[in-house]
């Protein structure tokens, strides 16, 4: 019997273990699987409440369709009945411009406009600022470098006001980082792609933009929306990859505090400074900070840039009102607030309009975004503060003044790493390093991805890893 430990339970430690147990279905392969979790709980920043009538989410409330590893998971568990798209009629998105909430211009995406009209209408730039993204289709390429910083690309590209009103606030709000510290190569290499082979970025959208019509023209476009979350909240795929495992799989409050490596070649792992276990395999779905100090008497070099891949702390304040608490009924999926504002909070999604079944249908579910590389110092506020702010900012951006009927605040700290200037270079330097344990794996957020279809991806890859080897070596 060969035994592999997954250490960490979040999505990314349950895909693998999930992935193990699947592999293990193979009568040549005699495999037993433990899975490691500190906390008590498994699934990591996953979460799902239900307060009264309403259904709110800890942290992801959704996961992207593009990337199908989550989708084909869901098939595989059997939760495809239980996927839910988003609800087309709200698919507006706003940033709040001046005070005011202002209409991104349909057809904008992440970077520049893919519609002329919408883009020319809106006052969220100003005319010489238009100008300047417009001239964007005259630019000739630019150099081809190591790497570059994402703000760098925009501004070289588009100009100060399209980084700033924009590109700053939504690629905020999935990676909670800066900008100028973001690596354009580890997060969104496809507009690098876009200038290097179409010479202008807006050329290339409009051409990925009539391909997308086409398709739905032709019905060849994709059965779900963009994103899709599960009836009953994400907390669906953390329970039901968790009830597919075998009994005794899965441990909670069972921290690893120690990495070695025994003389025949296989590992043992501390649990909780109590007990040791001796396995054939691990992969580490920890924290990358937390894999680098296991791994620190085992890769000196890797352990050190493990550890060199910094995260942002962020927070969500969910609250439930009365539809006639809004002097003007909601009708987008939220907002999105640009760090030039100066307000108390990243973002804000009307969760009951971007999912249904999410509150009664005279109740509005919003949720607010707080903290991130660009504000740290509001994670640091106390519950009442953190909750006061966002009722201050939703006073004033949308005139709600009547108190919620519930608030909820959970803290996810150290949870969105930071993929800064350099960041593949320093993950491949991490990967060359630990090529030499083959029973070794790393998996997570922290390295190719952050969404939840990565994470199940890296997941995934490393359960294969490890058998593939044990195989071998059998």
């Amino acid at each position: 019997m060969k035994r592999v430990i997954v250490i960490g339970g979040g999505i990314t430690g349950l895909a693998a273990a999930h992935r193990l147990s699947e592999l293990k279905r193979d009568p040549s392969l005699d495999l037993e699987v433990i899975l490691l979790e500190a906390a008590n709980r498994l699934g990591g920043s996953i979460a799902t409440e239900r307060v009264g009538d309403f259904l709110v989410e800890a942290g992801p409330d959704s996961f992207i369709t593009e990337k199908p590893w989550a989708l084909r998971l869901c098939e595989r568990i059997g939760l495809t009945s239980r996927l839910v798209s988003t609800q087309s009629a709200y698919q507006k998105i706003y940033v709040v411009h001046d005070g005011k909430l202002i209409p991104l211009p349909e057809g904008f995406f992440l970077l520049a406009p893919t519609r002329a009209w919408p883009f020319i209408q809106t006052p969220l730039f100003s005319w010489p600022g238009k100008l300047r993204m417009a001239l964007e289709l005259l630019m000739p390429r630019g150099p081809v470098s190591d790497d570059e910083s994402l703000g760098s690309f925009v501004r070289r590209r588009f100009g100060s006001e399209a980084l700033e009103r924009v590109a700053q606030p939504l690629v905020g709000g999935i990676y909670a980082a800066d900008p100028d510290q973001l690596s354009l190569n580890a997060t969104m290499p496809r507009f690098q792609d876009m200038e290097q082979k179409k010479r202008s970025v807006i050329f290339a959208m409009w051409s990925a933009q009539r391909q997308r019509t086409q398709n739905r023209e032709t019905g060849s476009g994709a059965r779900w929306s963009l994103f899709v979350t599960l009836r009953g909240g994400m907390q669906e795929l953390v329970d039901t990859l968790a009830q597919r495992l075998p009994e005794g799989v899965a441990r909670v409050n069972s921290p690893a505090t120690g990495l070695n490596r025994n003389a025949d070649n296989t590992w043992r792992v501390a649990v909780n400074g109590k007990e040791s276990i001796d396995v054939d395999a691990v992969i580490l779905a920890a924290p990358a900070p937390r894999a680098g100090e296991l791994l620190k008497s085992i890769e000196a070099n890797a352990a050190a840039d493990l550890k060199k891949i910094s995260s942002a702390s962020t927070a969500t304040v969910s609250l439930g009102y009365r539809r006639e608490d809004f002097p003007r009924a909601p009708d987008s999926f939220g907002f999105v607030v640009p760090a030039i504002e100066r307000r108390k909070i990243m973002a804000c999604t009307f969760s009951s309009l971007k999912y249904p079944e999410r509150a009664p249908a005279d109740r509005i579910l919003l949720r607010a975004f707080i903290g991130g590389s660009l504000q740290a110092d509001l994670f640091s506020d106390d519950d009442p503060t953190m909750e006061q702010h966002v009722r201050n900012e939703l006073a004033s951006l949308l005139a709600v003044q009547a108190a919620p009927l519930f608030v909820r605040v959970w803290r996810h700290p150290n949870s969105m790493p930071q993929y800064h200037v350099g960041h593949n270079a320093r993950v491949e330097r991490i990967e060359t390093s630990l090529q030499k344990f083959p029973t070794l794996a790393l998996a997570g957020s922290a390295y190719h991805g952050v969404g939840i279809a990565d994470c199940v991806r890296t997941g995934e890859q490393a359960a294969e890893r490890v058998v593939k080897c044990l195989a071998s070596t059998a």
